[in-house]
């Protein structure tokens, strides 16, 4: 058994969550004491911007790490959150399918990477929304991965074609590659349509749903915009709650052992 734990978290369609998700996971696990870094492989750069890493900052980035001599260390940078460090992202990204398409070794230059993470660290990568190069670099270097699926009507389909990547990439460069598990998000218990979505999913992928859903919450969509997770920006709100209570779900699935009880 590995002594860290790198979490791709994916789902080729956008929208669903996935960089809400990333760093707001990505923050409670900090907060509980277990030293975390998010890599973050979408060229938006949403979940660096999210995190408050400005473009002056971002000297080194996740191309620099796939692309380059650069290490993990060299890379990732401390956030506000203690514990919590990130491998910041440019729309330099956005050209690396082709660029390293050519690479006899392309699928595993994230894996070879993050051999070297410090024990007793979480990996949390954020995959761009598509099931190009980058994800599965992801997914070739992760023990796991995480899946956000949205309360919405084409949510179980798209969740197919995602765990046939997962498949494929086992049987192919990763057979140790496991489903963490599956989180519905922006579900509205006032809408029957979440309500069925979630008795479909629980129903399909019994405990690979995780217990805890993340409501539709109007503090979780503002925080991005203040460049803080949810858990900073409102530490009291019902996303926030939910939010720290995944976390907590999460960490026993992975039997995480904080450094600081």
């Amino acid at each position: 058994m590995p002594d860290h734990n790198i979490v791709a978290i994916a789902n080729q369609k956008g929208g669903v969550g996935k960089t809400t998700t990333a760093i707001n996971l990505g923050a409670a696990l900090a907060q509980a004491g277990h030293p975390t870094v998010l890599v973050d492989l979408d060229p938006q750069g949403n979940a660096s911007t999210g995190l408050g890493i400005r473009a002056e900052r971002r000297e080194r980035t996740v191309y620099d790490l796939l692309a380059g001599d650069d290490s993990l260390e060299d890379c990732a940078i401390e956030t506000d959150i203690a514990n919590l460090r990130i491998v910041p992202a440019t729309p330099d990204l956005s050209s690396a399918d082709v660029e390293l398409s050519q690479a006899s070794d392309r699928t595993r230059l994230l894996r070879k990477k993050l051999e070297r993470v410090p024990a007793g660290s979480i990996v949390l990568i954020d995959c761009p929304p598509a099931l190009g190069l980058l994800t599965v670099n992801a997914m070739v270097a992760a023990d796991s991965v995480l899946v956000p699926l949205q309360a919405e009507f084409y949510a179980l389909e798209g969740l197919s074609q995602l765990l046939h990547t997962v498949k494929q990439v086992r049987q192919s460069a990763n057979p140790e590659l496991r489903i963490n598990g599956v989180l519905l998000t922006m579900s509205d218990y006032r809408n029957n349509l979440s309500l069925q979505v979630e008795a479909d999913a629980r129903a399909t992928l019994a405990d690979l749903v995780y217990p805890t859903v993340i409501p539709r919450n109007v503090r979780v969509s503002e925080a991005p915009s203040h460049a803080q997770p949810v858990l900073v920006y409102d530490p009291t709100s019902k996303g926030s709650a939910a939010y720290r209570q995944f976390a907590a779900e999460f960490a026993a699935r992975l039997k995480l052992v904080p450094e600081e009880a």
